[in-house]
């Protein structure tokens, strides 16, 4: 994949769709231990619709170039360098879609500039002191101690574990065996990468996201949810929560809808339903 020199790092992106397109253009935010391909198939339905798509494969566990020890390894630092992507490439008027950790992130990039992008989509995403849900509280705690990080991965090579709950066994229903495996590789294979991942992790503060969460109350842009019904992790309850913080048009929280069918990783579920949500709510969005 191409990359991209940020002040804040050096990271790839997948692009998808015409660099010519008159519609709104796509950023899609992952989460920890995933790359682009959790979006990939979204953004290749969208593409077909005739958007330009930007999936940026973010440094959080599952990335192939180092972050490095001199960089802001927090979610903090990597809100920043989501804002930087922005900024680089000129998607200030994208519809930005955020999943899992990436909602965190984008939260926090949002507390620095609530206008670095022109709407926002939040599927099943942490949120308010849920940063992360159980049993990944637990898990993360665990690897965030370097001994026991590279064991912990090398682990996720059988299949039963990697897809049991401790893997991803809560946050999709079909795991692909080679997507599941493949995004463990960094971590299993470079320091580098642990050590990025372990940096990470030590930063994270439920309570900070608590904060920052109450704070998109001051975030007037378009604002659509599109969540996993079937979520245990982040269930809808949950996202409906975090849809009420938001003012929306009618200052009763941004609009919710909820997908049948579909975890944590909405994405790969149910790409059809979600992909079609975005693209609604884009157009609706850009008739404003």
């Amino acid at each position: 994949m191409p990359t991209v020199e940020l002040p804040s790092g050096v990271i790839e992106c997948a692009t998808y769709g015409p660099a010519d397109s008159t519609l709104p253009p796509i950023v899609f935010m992952h989460g920890a231990v995933v790359d682009h391909r959790l979006w990939e198939p979204v953004a290749e339905l969208l593409a077909e619709r005739g958007h330009r798509c930007h999936v940026p494969l973010m440094p959080l566990g599952s990335h192939r170039i180092p972050w490095g020890p001199d960089a802001d390894r927090s979610p903090r630092g990597a809100s920043r360098l989501l804002r930087e992507f922005v900024g680089h490439l000129d998607l200030s008027s994208a519809v930005l879609v955020a999943n899992d950790t990436g909602g965190a992130v984008t939260q926090f990039a949002l507390d620095e500039d609530p206008h670095f992008v022109r709407r926002l989509v939040f599927t099943n995403c942490d949120a308010f002191d849920l940063f992360p849900p159980q049993p990944f509280r637990l898990y993360f705690a665990l690897m965030r101690q370097r001994l026991l990080l590279k064991p912990l991965v090398d682990a996720m090579r059988l299949k039963a574990l990697r897809h049991s709950p401790l893997g991803v066994g809560l946050l999709l229903h079909d795991p692909d065996p080679d997507l599941t495996a493949s995004v463990f590789a960094p971590l299993q294979s470079d320091a580098r990468i642990r050590d990025d991942f372990i940096a990470f992790l030590r930063e994270i503060n439920p309570a900070e996201l608590a904060t920052v969460t109450a704070r998109m109350s001051r975030v007037d842009l378009p604002v659509r949810f599109v969540w996993g019904r079937d979520d245990r992790c982040f269930t809808p309850e949950h996202g409906r929560r975090f849809a009420s913080v938001f003012p929306g048009p009618d200052g009763e929280g941004a609009r919710f809808v909820e997908i049948p069918g579909a975890r944590t990783f909405v994405s790969l579920d149910q790409p059809h339903a979600v992909a079609s949500a975005i693209a609604a709510f884009a157009t609706e969005a850009s008739n404003r």
